[in-house]
């Protein structure tokens, strides 16, 4: 780690700098829909560090047609990707800094002490929607990239830095990317894993259900078929699914985590009037898809269990419940514990932190999915924020972990590009190839 005190020592001196690209950043509400003004700072700012710059608005036909665009979203005009490339002098591993500028939305008003996106620094923390999920984890790839140009580290490979619109509702942008032809030999997405690596991560999907009874007056229930209470055997079958499921998963990383591929039920829509048998009621939810499972296989076993349902109960015999898959879906993502990307990122961890990173599995999806599936890009998650933050009131985020991301991100740049340092021969001076 020759240069790990430098950068040490930059960032330390340049600390400020990252907390005022945090605040604009967080200032700059980039909802869904909205992300126009936020990436234009961040276009700005790395033409400030002479990366080169691809600006492009996504929803092409190529990206529309491709069987995993899962996107309700027809309008993207305004709303750019961005990608910043630092080339290398040749001759080393290359590597994408991926990151999503959208977030959620700030919710109940009432439930924040200040303006959701306010970006107030108070007791080393910013507070605003979007600090954790995730502006705070590109501040730290923007830190650690300025931090090796500033100090005029030539790179071997390239460094490919993504900001991406979408992920909240998706991965669009990121699968956009992919196929306007970004590769790699390894991805960081510095989502809030509170500064754990996830070389793992959980896909899903959306499904719905919509189950028929028979209405009648409720006085006279017992002459009707009440939707809702078949609901409620339809929901207990889901739950059996999900125990079988999450009993086939066998993985070290999931040993502490209750429910690793849960399946969410997590909305009911039934009845119009108190005093009648509602005769149909429509169930939405999340299933959850393990890590190294393909979405097909996913989609078949939601399937097969309606299927049961509906060939072993006579009533759904006569009126068999339908299923619908659609809205947003999260490809999963799989990389060995022992990859060179994990020990890259491991030793960088060490040397910052003095001791061995914790290794998890992603509670949740991210664009992962896309650079490993689609692009065929190792991935490892890490980055600053605690996980239980994301999408919540008072949502903040730690300066000192995004510096401290930095650091090890802008290590791991350093080892896994590999450096052009000048080496001395006789008769002269000559850089290294």
């Amino acid at each position: 780690m020759a240069h790990g005190h430098d950068i040490q020592q930059w960032l330390k001196q340049h600390r400020m700098k990252g907390i005022k690209l945090l605040q604009r950043l967080v200032q700059e509400p980039s909802r869904r829909g909205q992300e126009g003004k936020a990436q234009a700072l961040m276009a700005e700012t790395c033409r400030e560090l002479g990366l080169s710059i691809d600006l492009w608005e996504i929803g092409d036909e190529k990206l529309r047609n491709h069987p995993n665009f899962y996107c309700d979203r027809t309008d993207f005009s305004g709303n750019p990707n961005l990608v910043a490339v630092k080339k290398g002098k040749g001759g080393g591993k290359s590597l994408i800094l991926n990151g999503h500028i959208d977030v959620v939305p700030e919710g109940n008003l009432t439930d924040w002490q200040e303006d959701p996106f306010s970006g107030m620094v108070q007791d080393g923390k910013v507070f605003g929607r979007g600090t954790t999920d995730m502006k705070g984890g590109t501040v730290s790839l923007i830190l650690a990239l300025e931090a090796i140009i500033s100090l005029e580290i030539e790179l071997k490979g390239d460094v490919i830095f993504q900001s991406v619109i979408e992920e909240e509702s998706g991965g669009a942008g990121t699968l956009a990317a992919v196929l306007r032809g970004y590769h790699a030999d390894g991805a960081i997405i510095p989502e809030p894993t509170n500064m754990k690596l996830f070389p793992l991560q959980q896909g899903s999907m959306w499904f719905r259900l919509t189950i028929k009874g028979k209405s009648a007056h409720g006085g006279t229930r017992y002459e009707g078929v009440n939707a809702i209470e078949l609901a409620m055997d339809v929901i207990n079958e889901i739950t059996k699914l999900e125990k079988e499921r999450n009993d086939m998963l066998n993985h070290p990383l999931y040993k502490t985590i209750p429910i690793p591929i849960p399946i969410n039920i997590g909305k009911i829509s039934s009845g119009e009037w108190p005093s009648s048998v509602p005769d149909t009621a429509v169930i939405e939810g999340r299933f959850g898809i393990a890590p190294a499972e393909t979405m097909e296989a996913a989609e078949r076993a939601l399937e097969d269990c309606i299927a049961r349902l509906n060939t072993g109960n006579e009533w759904f015999q006569a009126k068999p419940i339908e299923l619908e898959l659609f809205g947003a879906r999260w490809l999963p993502g799989n990389l060995e514990l022992n990859h060179p990307l994990m020990q890259t990122i491991s030793e960088s961890f060490l040397a910052v932190k003095g001791k061995q990173p914790v290794i998890e599995a992603a509670p949740w999806g991210t664009d992962g999915g896309y650079l490993s599936n689609i692009g065929g890009i190792p991935v490892v998650v890490f980055g600053p924020g605690k996980t239980e933050l994301a999408h919540d009131a008072d949502e903040y985020i730690e300066i000192d972990k995004v510096i401290e991301a930095a650091e090890i991100i802008a290590l791991s740049i350093i080892n896994w590009c590999g450096t052009a340092e000048p080496a001395v021969y006789e008769g002269g001076t000559e850089n290294e190839t």
